[in-house]
């Protein structure tokens, strides 16, 4: 997977969308914030991101509760850096989705075992988990996840105004928003 350039259209669509939305309508005011929510966004278009769980493990997990079962099982000692970003990867899947797409957690034939998994409150766990693991000289940094963790609602909410913003400028012009 290629990484999608920082001077991408996309990835210009995306901050300014996200900046907008969340300082105009939500009153989220913190750039760092809104950077990892585009920056997410982008992650996102791959859904080959994933793969950092596989390379841990062996196999893609498509499902938070797999996820969650694999942080959980045996690990070896430098286990920390790994727990890190698998807690960090299991919040921002969570937040994607719960954001931009919940419809797609209420279909039970995708996911049967994340349905007694409540996404948002695992989401917020998550990112908490993974600023204990770090600190605020790591990328990124712990406050950062803390912000994430704190705020998840308030993200869940802006990121599903995000995506009512571009559909409306689908709609507005005809067709689908697609580069």
């Amino acid at each position: 997977m290629l990484p999608i350039r920082d001077d991408h259209p996309l990835r210009d669509l995306f901050a300014g969308v996200v900046e907008n939305t969340f300082h105009e309508q939500i009153g989220l005011c913190e750039p760092r914030l809104t950077d990892y929510l585009a920056d997410l966004m982008v992650e996102f278009l791959h859904i080959d991101t994933l793969n950092v769980i596989r390379r841990a493990h062996g196999k893609r997990p498509e499902q938070v509760a797999a996820m969650l079962a694999m942080v959980c099982g045996e690990r070896p000692e430098s286990a920390e850096e790994r727990d890190c970003l698998m807690y960090r990867r299991i919040g921002d899947y969570s937040l994607f989705w719960s954001g931009l797409y919940p419809e797609s957690l209420r279909r039970p034939r995708i996911r049967v075992g994340d349905l007694l998994l409540n996404y948002v409150e695992q989401g917020k766990h998550s990112y908490a988990a993974a600023a204990r693991l770090t600190t605020d000289d790591t990328e990124p940094p712990a406050s950062l996840l803390q912000s994430l963790s704190e705020e998840f609602e308030a993200c869940v909410h802006g990121l599903g105004l995000v995506r009512r913003s571009w559909e409306d400028c689908a709609g507005e012009g005809g067709g689908e928003l697609v580069y």
